[in-house]
């Protein structure tokens, strides 16, 4: 509707397109879909291919973050790996004193 194409939507509705299955209508499913019009197709492409780049964009970002958040965590369990020995070395070495008293 955004783009001006309302008189699509209803045949878009009856055959249950969706969010996904838009992203994956080519001029020649638009076409059995009605779309008789180039220009209408054609705009309809453009659009689909900003979305596309756009949810690719956002997927990139995504798994960035998912990274980043990965790498933080295994920092994380190294510090308290470290921490762990330290208390433990700390801790038999208290031992060791004691027993050579």
């Amino acid at each position: 509707m955004s783009l001006n194409l309302e008189q699509y939507v209803s045949e878009f509705t009856t055959q249950n397109i969706n969010g996904e299955h838009l992203l994956q209508l080519d001029g020649s499913k638009l076409k059995a879909l009605g779309m008789t019009s180039s220009q209408d197709r054609a705009i309809i492409k453009k659009k689909l291919k900003e979305m596309k780049a756009s949810l690719e964009k956002a997927r990139k970002a995504q798994e960035k973050m998912e990274k980043q958040r990965e790498k933080l965590r295994k920092k994380e369990q190294e510090q308290l790996q470290r921490k762990s020995k330290k208390t433990d070395k700390s801790s038999s070495d208290a031992t060791e004193g004691t027993n050579e008293q």
